[in-house]
């Protein structure tokens, strides 16, 4: 077994007429279409890749099929009254059309395929480990991560109490990060150099690789959004 490590300290007048309409009639057409957002649900693309998109908060969060980690999505204005949500790393996962129509990017259709809304899906929350159960979590994580690199992966938890759910989920998408870095002929190299992960919640919010240990600062009151995505990840360790 690989033992990690846990710390707890438990957003003329005929004239001037015209020319308001004229400005008027400008400031529209600059603004474009209103493009109508996706509600909350499950839904699939033309790949068949399904995914759920919670809209329920303040937010945009996105998790797929067969997947735990949870995306949080940011969306910026495009040509045509499109709206494009990206993730933290800055890529493309989602484009919206004004009249509703959405497509979903992926490694594997990096072109784009058109999505379809299959039904409701539940809120996505978080989850909640007791005291005992974070440390198995920490050593199971620990030992995935091991396994994934072949080399011992320490991971030492600093938080305070309150953290634990932003930390765990921080934890396992770090891991996620680096069992897919493994997996990869081109990234694996990259990866075979970590061999601890921290994770604290001392200090402004943050991401960084430096002599082997990955250390991640989460914001346990930004929820999802307090951690860095495993795309980030991936980056930060690679380009670093």
């Amino acid at each position: 077994m690989v033992f990690g490590w846990l710390c707890l300290a438990l957003p003329g007048h005929a004239q001037v007429s015209a020319n308001f309409q004229s400005e008027d009639a400008r400031a529209q057409r600059d603004r474009g279409p209103t493009t109508s957002l996706p509600d909350s649900g499950r839904y699939v693309s033309e790949t068949g890749q399904g995914f759920i998109l919670d809209r329920s908060n303040t937010g945009t969060l996105m998790r797929f099929d067969r997947s735990t980690e949870v995306w949080v999505l940011r969306p910026s204005p495009a040509p045509r009254g499109d709206v494009i949500f990206r993730n933290d790393a800055g890529d493309q996962v989602l484009r919206v059309t004004p009249n509703g129509g959405m497509t979903l990017y992926t490694t594997a259709a990096p072109q784009g395929a058109p999505v379809s809304l299959a039904g409701p899906a539940p809120e996505l929350l978080a989850p909640t480990l007791t005291a005992f159960q974070l440390m198995d979590f920490i050593l199971r994580q620990s030992d995935r991560a091991t396994r994934a690199v072949g080399e011992l992966i320490v991971v030492d938890m600093n938080i305070q109490p309150g953290s634990e759910s932003v930390a765990t989920d921080a934890l396992s998408t770090a891991v996620d990060a680096i069992v897919r870095m493994a997996r990869s002929p081109s990234l694996r190299r990259d990866v075979s150099r970590v061999r601890m992960i921290i994770i604290t919640d001392v200090g402004p919010r943050q991401v960084s690789f430096s002599r082997g240990t990955l250390r991640i600062v989460i914001d346990p009151d930004a929820g999802f959004a307090g951690r860095p995505s495993s795309a980030r990840i991936v980056r930060v360790i690679s380009e670093t």
